[in-house]
């Protein structure tokens, strides 16, 4: 297998792991992202913008200030070292997820400039789990006796959880995958994805647009574990949107199929009027997009925020717009909105500016960044974990500036809002809500108490924290 080939598969795994996540991907290489202008406004705060530096409509929480002590592993009068990472450099696929780590430095530097965190200098350790060292990565960052791990993303974080535990090592991360991390103890996240909880914002809204479809819905997914859990998620949650599913689910190789008609040809025969897919876009999803119109199947598409990609608008306009029936389902501002979402703008800007690779994952390291930051200066001298954790637990809608809809970090609660977008030819657009609102809210968006294999493996116990791996509180 080639390089090319050897990346495809890599991207297919990745990404299928990172589909349950929030965001995902928007692209391998770009710096510019495309910009369009449909009618949007900043929906995800009405607070006016308060004066001096900010983060979109968020006060900075860095600047000079004369905090001192060595109140925990990491922290000095000077400084306060942090760790993050991303899978990078995994061999088949150099540059995986480096958005990631993109994002972070830049959070970092432009903090330092102001002042670091009440005066003492952000340090950042970068660590490179390479998709499948993650234990090794997480052994270094806890010999580093680093404070905390913030805005990092591993797509096999459920590898890392016993050494994490083990060394007591409390984080902010970017994302989370497996579900045990996802309810891990001394781990918060600023877009929480909890694996009881099923984020319905963009099936109560597919339909809304299509009521009569989506009582016709199969699913296409990997038989692996990742993908397999957020197709568990859909059918145990989306019912009460008013999904019925069909009993023809198509499995493929997460590495690809040679033949992805079978697959259109078996749902149309099924009587599916909505194809709700997990995976990769690139280029699993391509493939049974082409593979469909080849057999005349036209079914409405439905998937996570992971299939928001640069590369699937361009490639949509160059085959026939193939995709334009694609739904994508998210709960962060996309790219296209820059202009109109001054956070997103600003971010764009301090990426494009730094030569870094833009993506949605970059976001919600930015995001996970400016969640640790803000609880971090709210302790003034004392810093410590528990209290970093204790303020994070007062965000209650935590928009990081405008990047994302609102979120409940500290109550591990995900979105009650959202919005869905889909490709107009070589573009992506938002279609739902119409107008100016950017998302739609509605508590019902959110379905609690749902139950899946993988949730039965994490052992929550009362407080919803993962006992598998073993428990530890933040000190």
């Amino acid at each position: 297998m080639g390089r090319i080939g050897r990346r495809a598969v890599a991207l297919a795994m990745v990404v299928g792991l990172v589909a349950a996540a929030c965001g995902g991907d928007h692209g391998d290489d770009e710096a510019t992202p495309q910009t369009t202008a449909p009618p949007s406004s900043d929906a995800t705060t009405t607070t006016a913008a308060p004066a001096g530096e900010t983060f979109g409509t968020l006060e900075s929480p860095c600047g000079e200030g004369d905090a001192s002590g060595a109140t925990a592993n990491g922290v000095t009068d000077s400084e306060i070292t942090i760790g993050y990472g991303d899978d990078s450099d995994y061999p088949p696929a150099p540059g995986l997820t480096k958005e990631l780590g993109d994002a972070m430095r830049v959070m970092i530097d432009w903090c330092n400039e102001q002042g670091g965190i009440n005066g003492r200098k952000i340090v950042g350790k970068y660590y490179d789990a390479k998709l499948l060292q993650v234990a090794e990565a997480m052994t270094q960052a806890c010999s580093d006796k680093v404070f905390m791990l913030v805005g990092q993303g591993w797509a096999l974080d459920a590898g890392q959880e016993q050494l994490r535990i083990e060394c007591e090592l409390s984080t902010i991360p970017a994302y989370t995958v497996s579900t045990a991390f996802a309810h891990g103890p001394g781990m918060m996240q600023p877009a929480p994805n909890p694996g009881d909880q099923g984020i319905a914002a963009g099936a109560f809204q597919l339909a809304k647009l299509f009521p009569d479809a989506v009582k016709k819905t199969a699913v296409v997914f990997a038989e692996f574990p990742p993908t397999r859990e957020t197709r568990d998620k859909y059918v145990a949650s989306y019912v009460e949107a008013g999904w019925e599913f069909l009993d023809c689910d198509q499995i493929y190789n997460i590495a690809g199929e040679s033949d992805w008609k079978p697959f259109a040809e078996n749902l149309k025969a099924c009587g599916a009027e909505v194809v709700a897919w997990v995976g990769s876009p690139i280029p699993n999803l391509q493939n049974l997009l082409v593979a469909s119109k080849q057999v005349g199947f036209e079914p409405i598409w439905y998937a996570d925020a992971n299939n928001y990609q640069a590369d699937i608008a361009a490639w949509n306009a160059a085959n026939g717009n193939v995709a334009d029936k694609l739904y994508v389902r998210m709960a962060f501002v996309p790219f296209e909105l820059a202009d109109e979402v001054p956070a997103v703008k600003q971010f764009v800007t301090m990426i494009e500016q730094s030569n870094g690779r833009i993506g949605l994952l970059g976001s919600q390291a930015a995001s996970a960044f400016l969640l640790w930051a803000t609880a971090a200066k709210a302790c003034g001298s004392e810093l410590t974990p528990k209290c970093v954790f204790d303020n994070v637990a007062k965000e209650t809608e935590w928009t990081g500036g405008g990047l994302h809809s609102p979120m409940n970090p500290g109550a591990n609660d995900g979105p009650i809002c959202g919005m869905l977008i889909r490709p107009d030819g070589a573009t992506w657009t938002k279609v739902y809500p119409e107008g100016d609102e950017l998302f739609e809210c509605d508590d019902k968006y959110l379905i609690r108490g749902i139950t899946t294999s993988a949730l039965d493996e994490a052992k929550l116990d009362a407080n919803r924290v993962s006992t598998a791996f073993g428990q530890f509180e933040p000190r």
